[in-house]
């Protein structure tokens, strides 16, 4: 997946959080909701998410340095890590201890009508940002199912606003049914209510993409298809006897660290040793261009064994 084409997605979602959040802002302020002021923050906390993993983005493009010999791709998966703790701890936070707050004085909603009006024009911003994002990931999950596509995922910008996306669908779900029932019931501890259950599903969302974050940063390696082609691309060497090892690491979503352990025929010069890996490596550098690095080293498979 292009960064020009992840890059749309947060875009897309980035202006429409913008343009829900003032409007969440305005409902709340004007009827008193709960539960629509836990949406405007959740709101808000989408948009500086979505700051953020744009600046992921630009710092994991700066080339490699003597600091960084390896460059900066793991940004991404930081600040995408970052996004999951400020989802936890600004969203979840001051939703549920709003929802708390109007739980213990409760107070019915003015003018519900507004609310209705605003959920309405968020849920149709919501649901254009997250076709988008599904959009991107649908791109390479092939035939795979949702969730298994993004646990296989290692572009945490794409499930990351999925994610945000589907939290705020869900978000906006409850809030519109809490206010319409407290409305009828004449229950406004509904609305309260509300709030914490939106503080909660941003918990669990935040909760989810921290896990999937934690595995990209700890160095997750290629995926099993990438993997089995290399390994016969080297089984159509002819002058290599056996693969000893081949380990893989993300270090960012389109950039893969690859090491290969060979033994090669005892009769081979080194010179002669020298064109096969070059040979290799070029193979496979075209094969997938997201393998950045390739490091081949000539070893016995008896030596490997004793490691």
């Amino acid at each position: 997946m292009s960064g020009k084409t992840t890059k749309v997605a947060i875009y897309a979602a980035l202006t429409g959080n913008g343009l829900i959040a003032l409007t969440k802002f305005f409902a709340s302020a004007y009827t008193g909701s709960s539960a629509m002021f836990s949406e405007a923050i959740h709101s808000v906390v989408d948009t500086g998410n979505q700051i953020l993993l744009l600046y992921g983005i630009k710092q994991s493009e700066k080339p490699a340095d003597k600091t960084h010999p390896f460059g900066y791709g793991m940004e991404i998966y930081f600040w995408s890590f970052v996004v999951a703790i400020l989802l936890f701890g600004l969203g979840a936070g001051v939703s549920i201890y709003e929802g708390i707050s109007k739980i213990q004085h409760p107070h019915p909603v003015t003018d519900p009508l507004i609310n209705y009006m605003v959920i309405g024009f968020a849920l149709f911003f919501e649901t254009i940002a997250f076709s988008f994002a599904y959009r991107e990931l649908g791109k390479t999950k092939g035939s795979q199912g949702l969730i298994k596509a993004i646990r296989a995922s290692k572009d945490p910008t794409i499930f990351t606003v999925l994610f945000e996306d589907f939290a705020a669908l869900l978000g906006l779900v409850v809030a519109g049914l809490a206010i319409y029932l407290g409305e009828v019931l004449n229950l406004p501890i509904l609305d309260g209510i509300a709030s914490v259950i939106i503080g909660l599903i941003l918990a669990v969302t935040a909760s989810c993409l921290a896990f999937e974050c934690k595995g990209l940063l700890c160095g997750e390696a290629a995926s099993e298809q990438i993997v089995a082609e290399i390994e016969n691309i080297i089984k159509g060497e002819s002058d290599v006897l056996h693969i000893n090892e081949i380990l893989t690491m993300h270090l960012g979503p389109q950039d893969i660290l690859l090491n290969i352990s060979l033994d090669f025929k005892d009769a081979m010069s080194s010179g002669n040793v020298e064109a096969t890996i070059s040979e290799l490596e070029a193979h496979i550098k075209n094969r997938f261009p997201e393998i950045k690095r390739v490091f081949i080293e000539a070893q016995s498979w008896m030596a490997q064994e004793k490691e």
